[in-house]
């Protein structure tokens, strides 16, 4: 009787929450029809570590059932992530979900959030490694946004060459995953918003390799020092540790699918008042994770109304200097 007391507790929850706080381009949708979660699913949603908060997964789903009818995705699985949840590594820091209910599927795992910028004199909108206070849409914000999106091509490319062991090198060939968004989440594709592994080279410099297929015209290749930055912080993507990148790369090909990104920008407009007022989010029936609110104290959206005539006046001030080529590499 317990375990059923609290099934349905859960299904009382998700359609508190669903009528309260999904947008209307999402929340029309599952007005539609009753909710409709698997059972096998319930023991999934919560706060605990590993699990999905409901608003997450009913917009979520609710997204993959419209994609779908509409013949935008393909793949029966669904995808969504909770960016109010802190970023660690481990179980602790699992807010990246893959839900295919065919299988009765359901992983949890990490996934990095937009570093953000600090800009000298004009102003912080910079993300900490754990939780992120700042949110926005803006080209060249490097920030996090909420809402929609459907996956698309995937563009693999070489990076170039790391040390391994044995006194061997290895080619590092990294795949990104397209994302084009809707609302809000438009500008995915110019702002270049995807999904990779977080893995890239440093300290780059030009070898002789003209074995290699990824030899330039006069046989060089670069050569680096491999950074896995899978606890740390994207430059506005989704970004997984290689071996679950390898993973979600693998399940995308030829199959687009849904994604839902939480929060969205009305959201945190409502945490806010929420804060302000000095009410508990969830007791005025919002979310937001409570560990990371009571670190960021609150949140903010910086809209690309807002933000990129800031930026465009900071790059005018501070434009970058020319491109330096790479270096032959002395060792």
């Amino acid at each position: 009787m317990q375990q059923r007391s609290r099934l349905l507790d859960v299904v009382y929850i998700v359609g508190l929450l669903t009528a309260a706080a999904l947008p209307s381009s999402i929340g029309s949708l599952a007005a539609e029809q009753p909710s409709d979660v698997p059972a096998w699913l319930w023991a999934h949603i919560g706060d605990g570590d590993g699990q999905i908060a409901p608003v997450v997964l009913e917009r979520a789903r609710a997204l993959h059932l419209r994609k779908t009818r509409e013949g935008v995705a393909k793949n029966p699985c669904y995808f969504a992530m909770d960016a109010t949840r802190p970023h660690a590594l481990g179980n602790a820091g699992r807010r990246f979900y893959v839900i295919c209910e065919a299988d009765r599927s359901f992983r949890a795992m990490s996934s990095g959030h937009g570093g953000g910028r600090r800009l000298p004199g004009i102003g912080n909108f910079a993300n900490g490694k754990r939780c992120a206070k700042n949110f926005g849409n803006a080209m060249g914000s490097r920030l996090t946004t909420g809402g929609a999106y459907v996956t698309s091509e995937q563009i693999t490319s070489f990076k170039g060459y790391y040390p391994v062991s044995g006194g061997r090198h290895a080619a590092l060939v990294r795949s990104f995953v397209q994302f084009d968004g809707e609302g809000e989440t438009a500008n995915a594709r110019p702002r270049e918003i995807g999904g990779h592994a977080a893995v890239l080279l440093r300290g780059m410099c030009l070898r002789k390799k003209p074995d290699s297929p990824y030899a330039d015209q006069k046989g060089y290749v670069p050569f680096g020092t491999v950074e896995n930055y899978a606890d740390g912080r994207s430059s506005g993507c989704t970004s997984w540790s290689p071996a679950d990148a390898e993973q979600i790369v693998a399940m995308l090909k030829d199959k687009p699918a849904a994604l839902y990104v939480y929060p969205e920008s009305s959201d945190i407009d409502a945490v806010i008042q929420a804060v302000k007022a000095r009410r508990s989010p969830s007791g005025a029936g919002l979310y937001w994770n409570a560990s990371c609110l009571r670190e960021i104290r609150s949140p903010k959206f910086w809209s690309k109304e807002t933000l990129e005539p800031i930026l465009a006046r900071y790059e005018k001030n501070h434009p970058p200097p020319p491109p330096r080529p790479t270096p032959i590499c002395t060792r």
